[in-house]
């Protein structure tokens, strides 16, 4: 989940460019893909509050009264490893929901997702999940060993036709096999980052209730990287 209220959704996008230095995935079999720093993005809604410094390859989200912000890769992929640095945003985050994740369209109801989730109420935990075709309900809780907050943490995912890893830090901490006859992620995809108020999923025992006494919120993203080999044009 990952759509705030329709009425900050304004569809506009901005674009930049960072440098294209390439940095070969060769952590894992499964992958032969290159992988490149992320070049442009573009932003779904409040571009006030997203910022992308192209020299540095960083990009920042912010929530505050305005609400919050989603950026996207301009282009989907299918298949290949996509990874991040992230620091979450600091203070009494109950009730939002910030995030890394692919998703062959946000909002469409047949969509295939893979996810990295940080709930708000507890940064101590992430969430992963996958959905194909729109059917997801395959949630899983990692607990980090350390406060999302307090630093960068390199968060991977890593997509093959028949395969998902999510990684931290190097570790694999969830992994997941096709199965005959059960729904897998298969469309091409965009990756996604978003921050938004989850209060109202699950009456608030989702992410918690939004607070906001430490307004406002800002979480970082830095050394974003893609499979530029798999990009669909």
């Amino acid at each position: 989940m990952h759509l705030p209220s329709s009425k900050h959704c304004r569809k506009l996008h901005e674009s930049t460019m960072a440098d294209p230095v390439l940095h070969p995935d060769t952590t894992n079999p499964l992958h032969h893909h290159q992988t490149q720093p992320l070049k442009e993005i573009a932003i779904d809604y409040t571009p006030e509050a997203c910022s992308h410094c192209p020299n540095s390859n960083t990009i920042t989200l912010t929530f505050d009264h305005r609400g919050g912000a989603r950026w996207r890769t301009t282009t989907r992929f299918h298949y290949g490893t996509f990874s991040s640095l992230i620091q979450c945003p600091k203070g009494n985050t109950n009730g939002l929901n910030f995030n890394l994740y692919l998703s062959s369209l946000e909002g469409e109801k047949s969509q295939d997702e893979i996810d990295f989730e940080f709930l708000g109420k507890d940064r101590t935990i992430v969430q992963t999940n996958y959905f194909s075709g729109g059917n997801g309900n395959k949630e899983k809780i990692h607990h980090l060993g350390f406060d999302a907050s307090d630093g960068f943490h390199e968060y991977v995912i890593k997509w093959s036709y028949d395969v998902i890893e999510w990684l931290i830090d190097g570790k694999v901490v969830r992994r997941e096999e096709k199965k005959e006859g059960k729904g897998f992620p298969q469309k091409p995809m965009f990756l996604y980052a978003s921050i938004w108020d989850a209060s109202c999923i699950d009456n608030g025992r989702w992410a918690g209730k939004y607070d906001g006494s430490d307004a406002p919120y800002v979480c970082l993203y830095k050394d974003i990287h893609v499979p530029t080999s798999t990009a669909v044009k």
